[in-house]
């Protein structure tokens, strides 16, 4: 048997003691098409993450995300545009259109869960974009708030200012740090605010005490966990593609830094994901 390969799909982990709910993953940016995302979504299935949320983050995403959560029971959706997408479009003098736009499909099916991600990344924007990034995450809030949808936030090295435009604008009563990436401190900042705070498998790379620590101060009932993938693999497989299926590895770590018991940990992580996306599914 030859040895595997860094692209190839990792193997699928021991299955989950109680079934937990992926809260955020792109199968469209994994190449998966209406057809094919059914394999994922059984993959997953088969370890204990039945459901999964579908995130789109720039207009034929968030198309894409509606079409999904309508044709299969196990997703529901989050439309958005992300903030790297922002200043693109603004660029282009088409952001306000595009917003227009996911308005619609936020409110084309009832399976459309959340606004999100939005938000500010300060990575890969520089100043010049920033504007258009604070314009677009402004009118996702609003959105939210008027249709009652779960916020979903991408915050990339911009914690301070993220947390200063939730304040100005105020928070929707449902809200998600997807891919929680700050210290123990922000994660009270959030939590202090009504945050949901979701791990990825970030929290297992050897260089993120600081993820670690912050996980351990977020209440049992404001955790969740995502995969983000196909992006941000869980160890020991960071650099392969992620799935869904690669949830356990995570939630494993979680229950470990915390000293808890797995399967009562995984019933937390699924009865908050319910509450924080508006119900089951």
């Amino acid at each position: 048997m030859s040895a595997p390969r860094e692209g190839d799909p990792p193997p699928a982990p021991e299955p989950l003691p109680h079934p937990v709910v992926d809260n955020h993953c792109h199968l469209d940016i994994a190449g998966a098409d209406l057809a094919s995302a059914a394999g994922a979504i059984e993959a997953a299935a088969a370890v204990g993450v039945p459901r999964i949320v579908q995130i789109g983050c720039d207009l034929p995403g968030a198309r894409w995300a509606v079409a999904a959560a309508a044709a299969h029971d196990a997703l529901v959706a989050g439309v958005a545009l992300h903030p790297n997408e922002a200043p693109r479009l603004a660029a282009a003098g088409t952001l306000e259109e595009a917003l227009d736009e996911i308005e619609v499909l936020a409110q084309a099916h009832d399976k459309v869960r959340a606004v999100g991600e939005t938000g500010l990344d300060h990575f890969r924007t520089g100043e010049e974009g920033r504007a258009a990034q604070v314009a677009s995450f402004r009118r996702h809030i609003d959105l939210a708030k008027r249709l009652d949808k779960t916020l979903v936030i991408h915050d990339r090295d911009a914690h301070d200012e993220v947390l200063a435009v939730l304040d100005e604008e105020g928070a929707p009563e449902r809200w998600v740090m997807h891919c929680f990436s700050g210290d123990a401190d922000f994660a009270r900042r959030c939590l202090d605010r009504g945050a949901h705070l979701s791990f990825a498998g970030t929290v297992t790379f050897k260089n993120a005490q600081p993820l670690r620590d912050a996980l351990v101060v977020v209440p049992a009932d404001r955790l969740l966990v995502e995969t983000d993938a196909p992006f941000l693999t869980p160890t020991p497989y960071r650099g392969r593609p992620n799935a869904s299926y690669l949830v356990p590895l995570t939630m494993r770590l979680m229950a470990q830094v915390r000293g808890e018991d797995l399967a009562e940990l995984c019933a937390a992580v699924d009865a908050n994901t319910e509450r924080a996306f508006g119900g089951s599914w």
